[in-house]
């Protein structure tokens, strides 16, 4: 790992996958929207999986939105590492998501904590 190493992936959320997720809260109304908890989730998915990857630990994570995604429109999330805290086993990451036009749908910062961070700075 090194500072400037980045990792996206691109999903589309479906009214059939909208209907399940809102079928989680019961009740809750179809939207014509995609809700942010699902776009945040592929942060998530990002951190946990490519960039930094297995054995991630989460610590923080902020979010702004700025535009809202519409059903069955492709999202892409962005991570990128801004900072490696190799003594403290830390990790800074940016944080983005946009629409298939390139339009900034959030932007914001995680910090995750990462065992083989000194190992990877090292490097």
């Amino acid at each position: 790992m090194k500072v400037g190493d980045k990792a996206s992936v691109t999903r589309s959320f479906d009214q059939r996958l909208l209907a399940e997720f809102f079928g989680l809260a019961r009740n809750a109304p179809p939207v014509a929207y995609v809700p942010e908890p699902l776009i945040s989730g592929l942060v998530s998915y990002l951190l946990g999986v490519k960039l930094p990857g297995p054995g991630t630990n989460y610590l923080k994570q902020e979010t702004n939105f700025l535009a809202i995604a519409r059903p069955g429109e492709p999202v892409t999330a962005t991570v990128e590492i801004t900072r490696l805290r190799p003594d403290k086993h830390l990790c800074d990451l940016s944080t983005t998501c946009t629409d298939a036009g390139g339009r900034l749908l959030c932007t914001g910062r995680a910090l995750v904590l990462v065992k083989d961070v000194a190992a990877s700075a090292e490097a």
